[in-house]
Formats: structure tokens, sequence, C-alpha cells
């Protein structure tokens, strides 16, 4: 979306403006996080998160789960 610099707009076209940005600008910097700091997230194989991510890993694999595509999820 073009806009003039000397145009005003209003908020929530501001809105429309920079919302997708900031959501880029966010998916960006923790992707770069998560890479270089592999250890930030850690889960052990008794917890009910790894089991759950266990099952789901599981299910797609069977084909009996349909996940969010990227586009879905992030709105690009």
């Amino acid at each position: 979306m073009d806009i003039p610099q000397n145009r005003m707009v209003g908020s929530d076209e501001l809105q429309q403006i920079l919302e997708p940005l900031i959501r880029r600008i966010i998916r960006e910097e923790l992707l770069n996080i998560a890479r270089k700091n592999t250890n930030i997230f850690s889960l052990d194989s008794n917890m009910p998160l790894y089991k759950d991510l266990q099952e789901i890993a599981q299910r797609k694999k069977n084909h009996k789960i349909e996940l969010f595509s990227h586009e879905e999820v992030w709105d690009d």
C-alpha cells in the first residue's frame, strides 16, 4: 500500500498499514532468537506438553490431523 509522505491517515488506516509490518518483524526476530539460543526452551519427556506434541506429530504422520499453513496462521 503506497501512501504519500504528506498524506494524513486515520488510526484505522494506520493500523492496517502497520499491523502486517509489525507481525513480520516480530516473527523474524523470534526466529532469530530461536536459532541463536537453542537452549531457551526445552521439554522433559515426562511433561504433558511433550506428550501432546508427540501425539500431534504421530497424528500428522498418520494423516489424521490437518495443520494450518503458514499463510493461514500469519495472514500473509
